[in-house]
């Protein structure tokens, strides 16, 4: 890559009443090897100071978002952000220091790109729980992306709480589908990138997040929400379930 201009990269929160795990996520941008070149907070109209928490760190930047909702929150993210890259992340995730520091190895190393996303590690999840989501990721998810997205050419994996995506490929699509709620937005996502390029699975780009939704629910339940809305979104081009239960509330 010698001679040629560095891609910036803006690190993203959506964020709707996270005050309890906000912090942990923007101390880990921080301390990132390839540090971010703006980092984001969408305040999605969180009740709880989760927008004063956050313009009370050094070096974030606040944008109020008063219609509630993950995927509004997105696009208002993408219309703000500055960067060459947009990385997403959740606000109860914590990345590893190398996080951001791969993300941009991957895209530099794969031309054809257009996003680059990677699994979850739970820091608060029983043994259980992360032997299946690891079995997921390794016996699952690899054959699953090879079928959908490089021999049909029809979607993508995409773990919607830690993906990055080129701008101008957002762009290119219209950005983000604001009539999904909140399951199969990123099977969406993924979907609807597909044609642009390569939606790129790094196992090496994992970051730590919370089990909350599978404390709440039900790891059954949960399993089944997340394969009933990916196939829905691959076969139908819409998710299977309109309303989901808000874990923060």
């Amino acid at each position: 890559m010698t001679g040629e201009p560095r891609s910036t990269i803006s690190a993203i929160v959506c964020a709707y009443n996270e005050a309890a795990y906000l912090p942990a996520c923007l101390h880990a941008l921080l301390a990132q090897t390839r540090q971010p070149d703006e980092i984001l907070v969408i305040d999605n109209a969180s009740s709880d100071g989760t927008g004063d928490l956050a313009r009370g760190v050094a070096g974030v930047r606040v944008i109020h978002e008063p219609v509630r909702g993950l995927v509004v929150a997105r696009e208002t993210a993408r219309l703000a952000a500055r960067g060459d890259i947009l990385a997403y992340i959740d606000a109860d995730c914590r990345p590893p220091i190398r996080w951001l520091e791969c993300i941009e190895r991957r895209f530099e190393s794969r031309p054809a790109a257009v996003a680059v996303t990677g699994p979850y590690r739970f820091y608060d999840w029983d043994f259980l729980g992360r032997l299946l989501i690891r079995a997921y990721d390794f016996v699952v998810a690899p054959p699953t992306h090879w079928m959908v997205h490089h021999a049909f050419g029809v979607g993508a994996i995409l773990y919607g709480g830690n993906f990055a995506v080129k701008r101008d490929a957002l762009s290119k699509i219209g950005g983000f589908d604001r009539s999904i709620e909140f399951h199969g937005e990123d099977t969406n996502l993924g979907r609807r990138l597909t044609p642009l390029g390569q939606v790129d699975v790094a196992q090496q780009c994992w970051i730590w997040t919370s089990a909350r939704r599978y404390r709440a629910m039900g790891k059954r339940k949960v399993f089944g929400l997340y394969v009933r809305n990916f196939w829905s979104e691959i076969l139908w081009h819409r998710p299977a379930d309109r309303t989901h239960l808000d874990v923060r509330a």
